[in-house]
Formats: structure tokens, C-alpha cells, sequence
């Protein structure tokens, strides 16, 4: 199975990427699932599979793809917004997917329906990513009321993928009113990640240096709850201690605006113990928050940033496809490469063939 994978991440092509080849090609083969209209209706009506292949279409670099995409997101905008997004972070290794899962099946169980948009790191030499997070997420994924959608995040910073904002709204309207965003937490550039949630949460290890490791300003501001994972067995101790060291850092860090005060939970994912407790803290979270009307501000506050990222992503993908660009680009590269040129005077070169 290794080896399979590797031979996979080697020619750049992931096994979900695999997959929307194939989903694009069906999409290609059925006039009707050229129209809007139709993938509208069974996104509404909650078709997992139309839900996968219009997130396929968003996804594309194909523009008749892209054009089609954007007429279903903007067809289901009216019934999007209706979700509470939560956000989860942590290193690899600190138990996402199985603490995620836990947490999916809680809500199953509550009654809600969950999404998981869950984003793996794409390797920056083949451009491949495993994705296998539906294989972690075992159970949850035969779970008739939730959804699982691993993207890899290909360019994009900030741990998520490039189409993870208009992935939601589509989630959204195919009723799904819990989703889950899985960030790669390989860095600390979680800003965008948390510029798309109503509540961010992270996990940490104890016993493993993470804890001095986690009290940095950054990541520690953006959280609204701290969650030491796989607080159970001989660990149980160490993380008892990790939770009151956090829990002295947080006295450190100015309240939030909503006058929330993070705390730091135990859990045991693999357990099952703690999901519930931690679902409450959230709700708890939510409920402050509208009744401050914070909740409503944050909303606004995350359409006005996805606003400013789309158009930062416009005005590039269509400076890199001009044809003066793709021509001068390669040329200015082996420059750089032999020295006959410096990284400034080839940017300026660059910027002034695109106003041609």
C-alpha cells in the first residue's frame, strides 16, 4: 500500500485528484450536468455526489468549469450561511482525524448533519498529496448524515484549500449545518484558516515539547478553546500538566472581543471522552456570541476578507496567463539563474509586459 501511494505522489497526482478527473469526465459524458439548474436541485436535495462533482467544477482551472461553478455558488448563496464552522488545527501527528471523527459523530448522533473539509499539504516537488483522510475517518465516513471532502491545499497558504470558502457554501445548502474545517497545521500561518470559522480550536500533545512549544502569541490569540489530546493512560499525568501550564499562559493574553475566556479541555479522542464537553463549550461559544450580535460582525467580517483573498487570487492567476508574461517568464527565470539579473529588476520587467 506504501509503495502504491509514493508511485502516486511521484507522478503529482493525488487519489482525489484521480478522482475528480474522473467525475469531470461523467460531467462531460451528461449534457444535463452542464446545466446550473440541475446540479442546483440535487445539491438542495442533498446528493452527496452532485455535492462532490460541483466541488469538482470550483475546483477546476478549466474556465468553462469555473463559469459553471460560479452559477451554481451564486444560485446557492440564499440557503448558505445557515452553519456554525468550526475550525480545528494542530501539528501532524496530535490526533486531527481521529478527534474530528469523534467529534463528527457526536453531532451525527445529536442530530445535525457534519462535513468534514478536510485539507492534506501538497508536496512541492510532485504537486501530490495523500488525502487519505477518509481511510482515518473511517466510521464517519459510512455515517449517512455526514460528508467528508479531503482537498489538497496545493499554492495556497494559511492551511486550507484554495477553494475552501465557496466548498462551504455549497455544503451549506446541501444541508449540512455543522462543518468542520481540518487545517494542515504544519506552520504558523493559520490566519486564513481562521478567517473562515465561527469558532477555532486547537489541539496539542502533551509530553512532547509542544507545550512551550504552542505558547507563542499568534496561534494561542486566534484560539477560542485549547484542547489537549490523547489525555489518557500514562499520559493522562503529563497532560494534566500541560492543561495547567496553557491554562496560566492564557492569563497573558488580552480577553476577546465577545469577553470569552478560552479554556484549556482534556480529551481522549481514540476514547471518545471529552467530545461531549468540548461540543458544549462550543455552543456555549455561539450563544454569547450571537447574543452580542458578534456573531452576525464576524460573518460580515469573513465575507469582506474572502472578498479581498478573491481578488488578490483573480489578479494573479490572470497575470500569470497572459501571453507576454508566459513568454517573457522563462526566459527571466534562467537569467535569474545565471546571474545575469536580479529578482527586483526581473519583477519589474514583468509588471510592465502585463500593461502591454
Amino acid at each position: 500500500m506504501r509503495k502504491k501511494v509514493a508511485r502516486k505522489e511521484i507522478k503529482g497526482i493525488s487519489q482525489q485528484e484521480r478522482l475528480n478527473k474522473k467525475l469531470i469526465q461523467s460531467i462531460r459524458k451528461t449534457s444535463k450536468e452542464k446545466d446550473a439548474d440541475f446540479f442546483i436541485k440535487k445539491i438542495l436535495a442533498g446528493d452527496k455526489i452532485y455535492l462532490s462533482r460541483a466541488i469538482t467544477l470550483i475546483e477546476s482551472s478549466s474556465q468553462k468549469h469555473f463559469e459553471l461553478g460560479q452559477k451554481i455558488i451564486k444560485a446557492c448563496l440564499p440557503y448558505a450561511e445557515k452553519s456554525i464552522r468550526i475550525g480545528i488545527t494542530g501539528v501532524p501527528g496530535v490526533g486531527k482525524s481521529t478527534f474530528i471523527e469523534s467529534l463528527g459523530k457526536y453531532y451525527t448522533r445529536q442530530g445535525h448533519k457534519v462535513a468534514v473539509l478536510a485539507v492534506d499539504p501538497s508536496s512541492s516537488l510532485s504537486k501530490g498529496s495523500i488525502l487519505g483522510d477518509k481511510t482515518r475517518m473511517e466510521a464517519l465516513s459510512r455515517d449517512e448524515n455526514a460528508y467528508i471532502r479531503p482537498s489538497p491545499t496545493g499554492n495556497t497558504l494559511g492551511g486550507v484549500g484554495r477553494k475552501t470558502r465557496e466548498t462551504i457554501l455549497l455544503c451549506e445548502a446541501a444541508g449540512f449545518d455543522r462543518i468542520i474545517i481540518e487545517t494542515v497545521g504544519v506552520g504558523q500561518s493559520e490566519t486564513i484558516a481562521h478567517s473562515m470559522v465561527d469558532f477555532f480550536l486547537l489541539l496539542k500533545l502533551a509530553g512532547a515539547g509542544d507545550e512551550l512549544q504552542g505558547i507563542k502569541k499568534g496561534i494561542i490569540e486566534m484560539a477560542d478553546l485549547i484542547v489537549i489530546n490523547k489525555a489518557e493512560g500514562d499520559n493522562l499525568h503529563q497532560a494534566e500538566l500541560a492543561q495547567k501550564a496553557f491554562e496560566s499562559a492564557l492569563h497573558f493574553y488580552p480577553s476577546k472581543r465577545n469577553r470569552w475566556q478560552p479554556k484549556v479541555m482534556l480529551a481522549s479522542a481514540i476514547n471518545h471522552d471529552g467530545t461531549d464537553r468540548i461540543a458544549k463549550e462550543i455552543d456555549n461559544y455561539i450563544q454569547l456570541s450571537k447574543q452580542q450580535d458578534f456573531f452576525e460582525q464576524k460573518r460580515k467580517n469573513q465575507n469582506q476578507f474572502w472578498l479581498f483573498e478573491t481578488i488578490n487570487q483573480r489578479l494573479k492567476d490572470n497575470f500569470y496567463n497572459k501571453p507576454d508574461i508566459k513568454e517573457k517568464l522563462p526566459k527571466l527565470l534562467a537569467a535569474l539563474s545565471n546571474k545575469e539579473i536580479t529578482a527586483f529588476d526581473a519583477a519589474e520587467i514583468l509588471l510592465k509586459a502585463k500593461d502591454k
